[in-house]
């Protein structure tokens, strides 16, 4: 694969890559299909888990339950969410890992370290990096910011600027806001108007 340099005027090449990537198919049990959206004007980066069986499918980032969920807390419309000039999506790992014991996979370990930095490099407007999830987390959060998804998500104004942890938006998510009515009264109002100010909006 040629080498793709770290500069926003790579990103088309930098995407047609990444797309292109067979680094982990002998450890998938169906064809790569990595999903990936950006722009070089982004505003927002949403980085998630890994695509899901119905994303893997459609090869749209967040098309199935958990992003109509993520969409509600942020108060995106799906037109702004999918439009790559304003919100860029990149996954901790960008093909669908496949069916586990309980639910899908972990993230492919090869795909951040590859792809993560020349893509955040192309995205030189970000100003609010969603982190949702356990494994975006701890790819970005300081080392020690918190024991855990649920804290690292109470604590979500001490993190660094310009990132904001979130629980990823599963089915679960219900449950997990029923124990933590903080979520819904305290951090989604204030993930609401960071997005709108990232945005310019």
């Amino acid at each position: 694969m040629p080498p793709v340099t770290d500069t926003p005027a790579d990103i088309d090449a930098l995407l047609r890559a990444i797309r292109a990537c067979r680094v982990c198919a002998a450890s998938l049990p169906h064809e790569p299909r990595p999903v990936v959206q950006a722009g070089a004007g982004a505003r927002i980066l949403v980085i998630g888990q890994a695509p899901g069986s119905k994303v893997h499918a459609s090869g749209i980032a967040w098309d199935d339950d958990s992003g109509n969920r993520l969409r509600d807390w942020t108060g995106l419309s799906p037109e702004t969410f999918y439009d790559p000039a304003r919100v860029a999506h990149m996954p901790s790992g960008f093909c669908y890992p496949g069916k586990g014991v309980g639910g899908d996979l972990p993230p492919r370990p090869e795909c951040a370290p590859l792809w993560h930095g020349p893509l955040r490099a192309a995205l030189p407007e970000v100003r609010l990096t969603l982190l949702v999830g356990q494994y975006a987390q701890k790819l970005y959060l300081p080392r020690g910011f918190a024991p855990n998804l649920t804290e690292a998500v109470r604590r979500w104004r001490e993190a660094p600027e310009g990132l904001f942890p979130l629980p990823h938006p599963a089915w679960r998510s219900r449950l997990w806001m029923g124990k933590n009515p903080w979520f819904e009264a305290e951090v989604l109002p204030d993930l609401r108007a960071r997005v709108r100010a990232a945005l310019g909006d």
